[in-house]
């Protein structure tokens, strides 16, 4: 294809996002509130049926897959996979007439823009849409769909891409971007301080450079429109009841409006405030919670892992695999009733009745650990898998011999990864779950996290909050960067989405990778072994798992 065609009026379906858009239908799109946006984000005709479009030498898709949303995101500000670029069609975009860029300074530049062409009038707007056929009377790209509207749907359609990435944006101001963190009160104090230090220290960094807002840069080509802004953090701790972290999450966007929320951390709950976000329509980009939302027809919240359902899930594909082989036939879990080791542990109980697997669970409650746990192993029995979702102090405290289980699993994330304190008869039988590149092979990508806080005299007391933190943060700068002056929260998660992928350097993870729809960065981990004595080094029992 040529350059020239690539960078006209352009739809690229991306074969990953449909089939997997195809899946989940109208689901993904937020509630329409006109027929112009059902058809954007939807692929509703007003009447209800399926969107329909044709492609050019043959081919028609329907729905959702028929949908602008597919290619030019919600935003409308398109997007680029490979050699082919979608353009922005947002009415800034295509009704305005196209002058020098030296001419052109309020309108940020986006990549597929054409800044040197002839406006798009309704009637003209219609026409490509309908035939396949730009402003100036050529022919658009076969990837573009052509699409038989009516004419009151095309009204409805063109004045959605009017309103669309329109207005002032919440959180940005000529020369400040605001960001929150957000902190539940059940989080650990040290992890939090900790996290805190690297915000704080990280924004100072971004805003030492800064001496005020600088002039747009004018080119007729590649970068333009980089606009020096400060970073604003903003500390949003809750308090009380869950029930209670809306309201407050409400109160504060309103006293202080944010761009964003970066990182952030919570002990056992963060639904309220994933709902908060995609409510609100507010990027929450990588917080530190080990039980997120599992929600990825949402999109607003993007996380690094699933976290101890990820764990679940490597656990329920390792029993599959080695069901016939070790006789399993019961699996018993151990979780405290308060911990998040109680919803992994009922997403293994479903996962395992599919398979046939009877499952019981031993909830630990009272005070005294050794007595409890001496309790609850009671009857484990050769056949049984036992998984343990327990913190280091309960794990330290399990007795010096072995229940008499065929297979004990633990978790990595809840028992502190290598460092689990599993007494000594334990560290021979059990597995862990390891959603993290193994120590050995993560030791070079480590080493920027390490050596920033070495140099910023940041002390490392919870290294895994602290690095994903730091690691958040580089995201957010990449990202931004790559934004230019185009900040809309829509574009900042649909940027995220396109950038994290070309990562090579992910501290902890061997890789991160989002494709449109998803919310999880990383999707996999290992099964690992803890050799005697403690301390020595993990090994991995088989290969890197995404279940």
């Amino acid at each position: 294809m040529a350059p020239a065609s690539r960078r006209r009026f352009a739809v690229y379906a991306f074969v990953v996002g449909l089939a997997w858009m195809g899946e989940r239908g109208a689901a993904w799109a937020a509630p329409a509130t006109s027929a112009g946006e059902l058809v954007y984000r939807q692929g509703v005709l007003p009447s209800g049926r399926p969107l329909h479009g044709e492609r050019e030498g043959g081919g028609g898709i329907d729905g959702l897959n028929a949908a602008c949303v597919t290619c030019h995101r919600r935003s409308g500000l398109g997007s680029w996979e490979g050699q082919t670029v979608i353009p922005p069609i947002i009415g800034r975009y295509l009704f305005r007439a196209g002058a020098r860029n030296v001419e052109d300074v309020e309108l940020p530049h986006v990549q597929g823009y054409v800044p040197r062409r002839e406006p798009y009038t309704d009637a003209t707007l219609a026409r490509a849409i309908r035939d396949g056929v730009d402003q100036q009377g050529r022919k658009l790209s076969y990837l573009m769909p052509r699409y038989k509207l009516d004419a009151a749907t095309m009204a409805s359609v063109i004045a959605y891409l009017k309103k669309l990435t329109s207005g002032p944006v919440p959180g940005v101001s000529e020369d400040t971007l605001h960001f929150a963190t957000i902190i539940t009160p059940d989080a650990d104090p040290t992890a939090r301080n900790g996290m805190l230090d690297v915000l704080r220290q990280f924004f100072a960094d971004k805003n030492a450079g800064y001496r005020g807002a600088s002039p747009r840069l004018q080119s007729t080509r590649g970068v333009m429109y980089r606009v020096n802004r400060k970073w604003q953090l903003h500390v949003w701790e809750l308090s009380g009841a869950p029930e209670s972290w809306e309201r407050q999450l409400r109160q504060h966007l309103a006293e202080t409006p944010v761009f964003a929320v970066i990182s952030g951390i919570a002990g056992k709950a963060w639904t309220p405030v994933h709902r908060f976000c995609e409510h609100e329509s507010l990027p929450c980009l990588l917080p530190n919670v080990d039980l997120p939302v599992v929600a990825e027809q949402d999109f607003y919240s993007v996380y690094f892992s699933k976290g101890v359902l990820l764990e679940e899930e490597l656990i329920a594909r390792r029993l599959e695999e080695t069901r016939g082989s070790v006789g399993v036939r019961r699996v018993v879990q151990l979780y405290r009733d308060d911990d998040i080791g109680e919803a992994a542990a009922r997403a293994l109980e479903a996962a395992a009745a599919k398979s046939g697997l009877a499952t019981t669970a031993r909830v630990v409650r009272g005070g005294d650990a050794k007595h409890d746990l001496v309790a609850a192993l009671d009857g484990v029995r050769a056949g049984d898998a036992l998984i343990l979702w327990l913190r280091p102090a309960d794990l330290g405290a399990l007795p010096a011999s072995v229940a008499g289980a065929s297979m004990v699993y633990a978790s990595g994330l809840m028992g502190g990864m290598e460092n689990a304190p599993l007494p000594a008869a334990w560290r021979a039988v059990t597995r862990l779950t390891y959603p993290l590149n193994l120590p050995d092979l993560r030791k070079v990508n480590m080493n920027f996290p390490r050596g920033w806080f070495n140099v910023r005299h940041i002390p490392v007391v919870a290294e895994r909050v602290q690095t994903d933190t730091y690691l958040a943060c580089v995201i957010l700068s990449e990202t931004v960067g790559h934004m230019l002056d185009s900040f809309v929260r829509d574009y900042l998660i649909e940027r995220v989405e396109m950038l994290v992928s070309h990562r090579l350097v992910n501290a902890h993870y061997p890789r991160l990778g989002l494709a449109p729809g998803q919310r999880f960065a990383s999707k996999g981990g290992y099964i690992v072994r803890l050799p005697e004595p403690s301390g020595a080094r993990v090994a991995a029992d088989g290969d890197w798992l995404v279940p």
